[in-house]
């Protein structure tokens, strides 16, 4: 674990130059790693004994922790991980509960802000504590199997409040809430501007005004979609730029259409944004050419700022990189490069625990 060492000296690092960075504020942040640089990452499987089991499997611990949160989730349990592994947090909202998948909110009803409350929370949460993060809204709204996905597998339009143009509304509103940094009536002008009715806090009054959070919001979608028909590509999904700070999409060995990887690369909306692999993972068998593929692909590629890998979770977990020892030790190899940084130098390791709760007498 020669890596926990290196740790304790890099943090001490960050902490020192924490000091001397500005404040995060800002509309919208990139959190862009130095040029010629990746961030890596690795999804969270809800403890900080996975996280560090898979910095021993690599040999390198990772700058990021994605975090899968059902829509109206607490983030405290998944801050104090944060904390513990000192990484800086990717916040993906999804709208399915995590255990029974049942839909607890359809875009149409984030849009036209039956939702508000939990966006002032996540707005709240970030900002209150200066943490910078990625959050991403709605990953891959092409795949049929997401509660949220505007088609069906059958590769018919859902309806009922799924189709792209609310899904478009429904991240709008999630980004204009999040990034916060205007007043009341600034926030009710821009959702105005875009169609979409005022602020709707249901648990007391709307705020005067909504801090500024240091997020950058990640847009991320398949690269071909799922299934593959016409009205489920990625551009179908565009919210337009103004609402989108990096651009990512998934590829798993299963289904290694590098044609559509390379095209989404190209894609004209997103063409000046940096891109992220928010999802990446080997599962079924052994693959090592994968990762070998993926990696220099990435590296050729200036604009791949973010690789995180998808380790899965569960008792029956196919993902899980510890099943695939041919493919660890081709990770292992390829990621020593000085230029994938295991470290962000503002991460949550610098923060306080939250407060301790006091028992009601």
């Amino acid at each position: 674990m020669y890596w926990k060492k290196a740790l304790k000296g890099t943090l001490s690092l960050a902490a020192a130059l924490a000091v001397l960075l500005p404040s995060p504020a800002g509309a919208a942040m990139s959190l862009v790693p130095p040029k010629g640089n990746v961030f890596l990452g690795v999804s969270d499987g809800g403890s900080a004994e996975d996280f560090f089991a898979f910095a021993d499997l690599t040999g390198k611990r990772t700058a990021l922790l994605e975090t899968f949160h059902p829509w109206g989730n607490s983030l405290n349990a998944a801050y104090e991980r944060w904390r513990e592994t000192a990484v800086r947090p990717i916040l993906h909202i999804a709208t399915s509960d995590d255990q029974s998948l049942e839909e607890l909110i359809t875009p149409r009803q984030i849009a036209l802000g039956r939702g508000d409350d939990y966006l002032l929370q996540i707005n709240h949460f970030f900002a209150a504590r200066g943490l910078p993060a990625y959050i991403r809204p709605l990953g891959e709204g092409n795949r049929c199997l997401n509660a949220w996905a505007a088609i069906g597998c059958d590769g018919k339009r859902r309806g009922h409040g799924h189709n792209t143009p609310w899904y478009k509304q429904a991240f709008r509103r999630i980004v204009t809430i999040v990034r916060g940094g205007q007043t009341l009536e600034g926030i009710n002008a821009t959702l105005a501007e875009i169609g979409l009715p005022p602020l709707n806090r249901t648990k007391g009054p709307n705020p005067v005004s909504l801090p500024d959070a240091p997020v950058s919001i990640i847009w991320s979608q398949l690269p071909g979609g799922s299934p593959r028909v016409k009205g489920n590509f990625p551009g179908n999904y565009w919210p337009g730029g103004r609402w989108v700070d990096w651009v990512g999409t998934d590829f798993y060995s299963e289904y290694p259409v590098w044609k559509d990887l390379n095209h989404f690369m190209k894609g004209r909306f997103w063409r000046r944004k940096p891109v992220a692999m928010t999802e990446y993972a080997v599962s079924g068998e052994d693959e090592p050419r994968f990762v070998k593929q993926l990696v220099a692909w990435t590296v050729k590629r200036p604009r791949v700022r973010m690789l995180v890998y998808y380790d899965g979770f569960g008792s029956v977990n196919p993902y899980d990189l510890s099943l695939y020892p041919r493919t660890r030790n081709t990770l292992k190899k390829k990621i020593r490069r000085a230029s994938f940084l295991p470290v962000a130098d503002y991460n949550a390791g610098l923060l306080p625990p939250l407060p301790a709760k006091t028992k009601k007498k």
